[in-house]
């Protein structure tokens, strides 16, 4: 076992009698240790209950002869840092996330993991930790939150962000602001929708890494808890028959993640992620692949923000299983991959029944022949830029209007609260990417803003920087290179008419190459606005959105 380097001869006697020292028995340390990952805090709300999921892990391993250790791992809310600093350091939490546990469970020789996440930067830092460490893991989220309900409309997250827009336009009034505050968000859990962190936690199912409900049981679910029980009693299935993470993400693996992104309409975010956790395997991905896969795949799920459906009701009939078996009758899924189950993908589906047709619609109804997400490419964005196209009204598919360019989302929500943004405009926003943020905030603020004041049919938004999953409209992000990198984005003036063709995938400013090339000589790289800690090093080590935004 791993664990023999700190517990096995005696040489190691001072390590036996430091586990001693907190109360664990020779019977204890004759059995696999478990490295149990928890990132229990008290700040965000699908974490505030993952002691409880933790306890069920722990109980799992114990009855199926291990000894559980539980360690933390570190989370920042996305909705609590939205519109101010803290969003600055969402996404570098997730390297910080792969680096602490790497070093914890190399340094004190893991046999195994069980990784609790639930929210959206750490599903994939701890998937990128299993990748990179290669030892038996699986993945045991928290679970969504059930979705609010104002009356007989049901709400999430993103309605509220959106009654801010609503209220700042004069639709809605105090009392009816405070029904959003207070019906929103009724339980613990991943924010409702197929927000990124749903989306995230779906995936880690698709990609074999979580069992199946991995996604969709509801958070305060007695079956959630069953869940992690059996992820506990499984970890040591993986532990016995040396089954490793890079077994089961290899490009199968990300290829079915791909089309099952697609199938879901997943977070645009999800294209970060995956190439983040490909690299830690070793394996390429990159955004043609996901062009290439969305061309052929149909999109057969509308869940918040795209539609009125959520995750509890994806649970109902069936969840991921159910959409992974309609997939599957056009061959489109590798179905022969190994999983966390022991079982292969085609195995872990086959009673299942598929398309209900409402939640999930059938391939032959599907809500469009192409994936939930398109990257789109031209003179803005040469190496490319991404949009949930399931979540784009249908008159915004082509779009052409002129550039209102900001050098910062506060920039831009002024102007938008401000009245100054009108029916055919183009909003621009530069300078908010993973090195010029740094970090690449996530704006739900202003597409939330837009959508609010009845402009989401009319206005597009573009930027170097990242949406919310919870995010509506034809908001196109990601976009690479960077204005901070000299990225051609950096170049748009405020007028400029920008053309936008989702479908055919192209994105262009209408000035020349000539002009643009004019324009570059007298760009100048702007003062980093972060130039201490963390995020200081974060902006010089980070690559750019297409590659994942990982760390070179």
């Amino acid at each position: 076992m791993i664990s023999d380097r700190v517990k096995k001869g005696p040489d190691k006697t001072p390590h036996r009698s430091l586990f001693k020292a907190m109360g664990y028995t020779d019977e204890e340390l004759s059995r696999p240790l478990i490295g149990v990952v928890n990132a229990q805090n008290e700040i965000i709300p699908g974490h505030i209950h993952l002691d409880n999921i933790a306890k069920a892990v722990k109980a799992g391993i114990l009855a199926a002869g291990g000894t559980p250790i539980e360690v933390p791992a570190i989370g920042v809310c996305d909705g609590i840092a939205m519109g101010h600093i803290g969003m600055h350091y969402s996404l570098p939490t997730r390297e910080l996330i792969a680096d602490s546990i790497e070093c914890q469970a190399t340094a004190h020789a893991f046999d195994g993991l069980v990784l609790i996440p639930n929210c959206d930067k750490i599903v994939p830092g701890m998937l990128m930790a299993a990748a990179r460490l290669n030892i038996p893991a699986i993945v045991c989220s928290g679970g969504p939150m059930l979705a609010g309900h104002k009356g007989c409309e049901k709400l999430s997250l993103s309605k509220t962000f959106e009654a801010v827009g609503a209220y700042e336009a004069g639709l809605i009034d105090d009392t009816e602001l405070k029904q959003f505050e207070n019906k929103s968000c009724p339980s613990c859990g991943s924010c409702s929708g197929m927000y990124t962190a749903n989306s995230m936690n779906c995936l880690s199912e698709v990609i074999g890494m979580a069992l199946p409900g991995n996604g969709t049981i509801p958070a305060v679910y007695g079956d959630r808890i069953g869940l992690a029980k059996h992820a506990g009693m499984q970890i040591m299935k993986l532990v016995k028959n040396n089954v490793k993470p890079r077994d089961i993400m290899n490009e199968k693996a990300f290829r079915n993640a791909l089309t099952m992104d697609m199938a879901l309409g997943c977070s645009t975010n999800s294209m970060l992620h995956l190439p983040a956790i490909a690299h830690e395997a070793g394996v390429e991905l990159n955004l043609d692949m996901a062009n290439e896969i969305s061309s052929k795949t149909p999109n057969l799920c509308h869940l918040a923000p795209a539609g009125s459906n959520y995750i509890e009701e994806l649970n109902e009939v069936g969840g991921i299983p159910a959409v992974m078996k309609e997939i599957s009758k056009l061959g489109l899924l590798q179905l022969d991959n190994p999983t966390v189950t022991l079982n292969t993908v085609g195995e872990n589906i086959a009673n299942e029944n598929g398309a209900d047709g409402t939640i999930i619609r059938t391939v032959k109804n599907p809500y469009s022949t192409t994936g939930g997400i398109a990257v789109l490419r031209g003179n803005i964005a040469p190496d490319g830029c991404v949009v949930k196209r399931s979540a784009v009204a249908p008159e915004m598919l082509k779009h052409t209007g002129p550039a209102r360019v900001f050098n910062s989302e506060e920039d831009a929500i002024a102007a938008i609260f401000g009245g100054k943004i009108v029916k055919g405009d183009v909003v621009v926003i530069v300078y908010e990417g993973p090195k010029g943020g740094p970090g690449m905030r996530e704006m739900l603020s202003p597409t939330s803003a837009l959508a609010g004041m009845k402009l989401d049919k009319d206005v597009a938004l573009i930027t170097d920087g990242r949406f919310s999953g919870a995010s509506r409209g034809a908001s196109i992000g990601h976009v690479s290179p960077e204005a901070a990198s000299g990225g051609n984005i950096g170049l748009v003036k405020e007028g400029d008419i920008i053309d936008i063709d989702i479908n055919g995938g192209k994105i262009n400013v209408k000035v020349s190459d000539e002009e643009l090339a004019e324009r570059r000589k007298n760009w100048v790289i702007p003062e980093p606005k972060i130039k201490t800690g963390y995020l200081a090093r974060y902006a010089k080590l980070v690559s750019s959105a297409d590659k994942g935004a990982v760390l070179n």
